[in-house]
């Protein structure tokens, strides 16, 4: 039975003191005079812990009291519960006078009154003259119309607002601190600012890392309280939030329906002019979840009548009517949009039943101009004409499946045979040949039997990849030329398969800004054709020059992390991830960094290598040489393999294994400079030099490993103080801890703020600086925040810096000063 609390003696009873909640204190001023106040919300928003605060901070005696929904038919129940007392509920009058000589000058505080008895909420509007009331109103509900409207004319009602983004983000962090970034942000979002729904997302989560997207689980305590709210709602209501659901979107009010407008009063969608989105994705999806059979069904082919054609396919397939949703899928792909296009065609041949032949090779062929191999695969299956058996060895080259590739290709008919595809059998064969002598030989007898210049643009584009290949004087040229005239020409596939050899090759030579500019022409020209998978190939290799280069570090993340948001093919995943990754482990967050490494999945052994050194790289950032450490399985010469081979060394400087020697051809003129440097322990200095312009956290190193290797100060402090500019001017944040740390040694402690730091706190050093100022120590908050010790006493020493502050201690408490002053 709940309890009168009273305050303590040296305070004046009968006066709420402030609290830190605005709504509370805003209750808490309403409540200075008898009055009633009425807080309402969603399931799970947080009512009740509204009352709990305000009832901790009320100077005198509380009565808490409130509805039980097993018991709601017994008369002042949860009167009764506040006052711990028998009342006369025959007579409203006596009832009111009764609770008032109970409560007097104290607060009473009555919950759920959306379970509360006719009596109870009777009573209330005559109290509310006598009496601070305050209480809690679950929307929506079942009470009487003129229930409450006597509520709201005897007082006031003040809707719960939802967490903000960041504070929702941060209680996700805070129960589910393994959780990256990233992903905190996706339950965030799916929990609408619902505290109890981002709860229990957070707590899965926890301990369920896979199950991020996964359905609600009927014995969920959060599902259990929003499907009891959702039964409250009237049926037209009930039917339009489950409609949200089973679209995954926002949705026209005339989609919708007429229930639009209640679950906006309830607070369950937000309306923006026409268009209502459900306020908690995941309250929808219990919505649509709550929904039997028939009445699914029923919603399915109701929404397919309101929707486009793709969309309705897809409602159709849902409801079972498969015909129905081949013959919708078939008339989307009519659209001039060539992504919307592959994906209705390829929606079509994945419905149960036959389907021939060319439908296959259609979709296969459009899934392919749009950069989706996998997809033209699988549709490949069952196929068995001589152009399906090309379109397959396309996939799969495309897909980063060489060997698989040139063993379909070998078991294609002599181009003689079969002259409809001749072109197109040795393009692909050409495509699928081993590197070396076997490529040129073949490009020879391609040009004997078609000549220098074939008329067919994928063929074309063959040779020039093949001269690429080969590294034949002029290449870059010819490669774009080909590209181009394939573009020209309608051959998409092989005009983005060419524009893609271009920048790979232009990668792996080191030349990134030539790459930056490739990727973003290619990348306008997948816009016009929307070729949006393709696109995002381009767009994540882009960033990851960027990345490399040391350009706009904290925009390329925000950008890569954005790209990883939606669904990308295998390469595009792989480019995005590294360069989010890379970026993420050299700014300190380190915990995000392995995250994305780990989620990454399967990826094609061209991109893997990239993910394999970005994994080490992170490793020997995080302290870990023995995880950084270079074995000797190979990878492609280029760029990235000389990376691996310099953090192979830095390893082996810090404790692991030393690196095999690498192959110096294939391999870029900084890269050797380097190597050559570890190799000699010396000419550092020069290494760096030739890394200029190129990739910053290279020359970084290169002048880290000058001073780290010098004996007398004189010789290594000026290259650690370069290395220290440098990296604070790039945001590489454990590279700068790693050159302070170094010129340590050489009792050299500037404090000297770096010309990219600002006056501002950022994100990171205001989360450490509140750390320090809950009393953890340094390795405390490396283990929370995934990051290592070096970096958070970075972010100290940048706060300190900032604030003016002498000490860890001063800078904390500044920082904290500054939060409660507000912006």
């Amino acid at each position: 039975m709940p309890q009168a609390t009273t305050g303590p003696a040296d305070q004046h009873p009968g006066h709420p003191t402030p609290v830190a909640d605005p709504l509370a204190t805003g209750i808490a001023h309403t409540l200075q005079q008898p009055g009633l106040a009425v807080v309402t919300g969603v399931a799970g928003i947080g009512r009740t812990t509204v009352l709990q605060r305000l009832a901790s901070a009320f100077r005198g005696p509380v009565h808490h009291g409130g509805g039980l929904s097993m018991l709601r038919a017994r008369p002042g129940l949860a009167l009764s519960r506040a006052v711990r007392a028998g009342l006369p509920v025959h007579d409203v009058a006596l009832c009111a006078e009764a609770v008032r000589s109970r409560v007097r000058g104290g607060l009473l505080i009555i919950d759920d009154l959306q379970w509360c008895d006719p009596v109870t909420l009777a009573v209330l509007p005559h109290l509310a003259a006598h009496c601070r009331i305050a209480a809690a109103l679950r929307t929506p509900h079942r009470l009487p119309d003129a229930a409450v409207a006597a509520l709201r004319e005897a007082g006031t009602f003040l809707p719960v607002p939802p967490l903000s983004t960041t504070a929702a983000t941060e209680l996700v962090t805070r129960l589910a601190p393994g959780l990256a970034e990233p992903a905190a942000a996706q339950l965030a979002r799916r929990g609408g600012g619902n505290p109890l729904v981002l709860s229990s997302l957070a707590r899965t989560a926890q301990h369920h890392p896979r199950r991020l997207h996964a359905p609600a689980r009927d014995d969920d305590t959060a599902v259990h309280a929003v499907a009891e709210s959702i039964a409250d709602l009237p049926r037209a209501e009930r039917t339009a939030l489950a409609a949200l659901g089973l679209l995954g979107r926002p949705a026209s009010t005339a989609t919708l329906g007429a229930g639009v407008q209640g679950l906006a009063e309830a607070g369950m969608v937000r309306l923006d002019g026409d268009v209502a989105a459900a306020a908690s994705p995941f309250v929808a999806e219990v919505a649509a979840g709550l929904l039997d059979a028939d009445a699914r069904v029923a919603l399915h082919r109701r929404l397919a009548a309101l929707v486009d054609d793709l969309e309705a396919a897809r409602h159709l397939a849902a409801a079972g009517d498969h015909d129905a949703a081949r013959d919708r899928a078939k008339a989307a792909a009519t659209v001039d949009n060539k992504a919307l296009r592959a994906e209705a065609l390829l929606f079509a041949v994945s419905l149960p039943g036959s389907h021939g032949e060319d439908d296959r090779v259609a979709a296969a062929a459009a899934a392919l101009s749009v950069g989706r191999p996998r997809s033209a695969l699988t549709v490949l299956a069952e196929a068995s004409s001589v152009r399906a058996a090309v379109l397959r060895v396309d996939a799969q080259l495309h897909a980063g499946q060489p060997e698989r590739a040139r063993l379909a290709a070998a078991d294609l008919p002599d181009a003689a045979a079969a002259p409809e595809a001749a072109y197109d059998i040795d393009r692909v064969r050409l495509l699928c040949a081993p590197p070396g002598g076997a490529v040129r030989e073949l490009a020879a007898q391609i040009r004997a039997r078609h000549g220098e210049r074939p008329p067919h643009p994928g063929l074309a584009a063959a040779l020039a990849a093949a001269d690429a290949a080969a590294r034949a004087p002029g290449w870059k040229a010819a490669l774009a030329a080909a590209a181009a005239a394939a573009g020209r020409d309608g051959d998409a596939v092989s005009a983005r398969w060419s524009a893609w050899l271009l920048v790979e090759c232009l990668i792996a030579d080191g030349e990134l800004a030539a790459a930056q500019q490739a990727c973003a022409a290619a990348a306008q020209a997948c816009t016009v054709d929307h070729a949006f998978s393709w696109q995002t190939r381009f767009v994540a290799a882009q960033l990851w020059c960027q990345v490399l280069q040391g350009r706009e570090l904290d925009a390329a993340t925000g950008r890569a992390v954005s790209l990883l948001d939606h669904a990308l093919p295998s390469v595009a995943r792989g480019y995005a991830s590294a360069a989010a990754s890379l970026a993420e482990a050299d700014a300190g967050a380190l915990r995000n960094a392995r995250y994305r490494l780990r989620r990454a999945g399967t990826i094609p052994e061209s991109v893997a290598q990239l993910l394999r050194w970005v994994t080490g790289e992170a490793a020997w950032l995080d302290n870990q040489p023995q995880q950084a450490a270079v074995t000797a399985e190979g990878s492609a010469p280029g760029l990235v393999a000389g990376l691996r081979y310099i953090t192979g060394h830095w390893a082996a400087h810090d404790g692991a294994a030393a690196p095999p020697d690498p192959a110096a051809d294939g391999l870029p003129e900084p890269a050797r400079r380097t190597l050559a440097a570890w190799h000699a322990a010396t000419g550092f200095d020069a290494a760096a030099d030739a890394w200029r312009d190129l990739v910053v956290r290279e020359q970084v190193r290169c002048l880290l490993a000058a001073g780290v290797h010098a004996v007398e100060a004189a010789s290594a402090v000026p290259p650690l103080e370069e290395a220290e500019r440098l990296a604070d001017e790039a945001g590489l944040t454990v590279l700068a801890g790693r050159a302070r740390q170094a010129l340590r040694r050489h009792r050299v402690r500037r404090d000297q703020r770096g010309a990219r730091a600002g006056d501002e706190l950022t994100a990171r050093e205001r989360q450490v600086l509140a750390m320090v100022a809950d009393g953890d120590p340094t390795r405390r908050i490396a283990g929370a925040l995934g990051i290592t010790r070096e970096t958070v006493e970075t972010h100290i020493r940048a706060g300190m810096r900032k604030l003016g502050a002498k000490t860890r201690t001063e800078a904390a408490v500044r920082a904290a000063t500054m939060q409660e002053r507000g912006p």
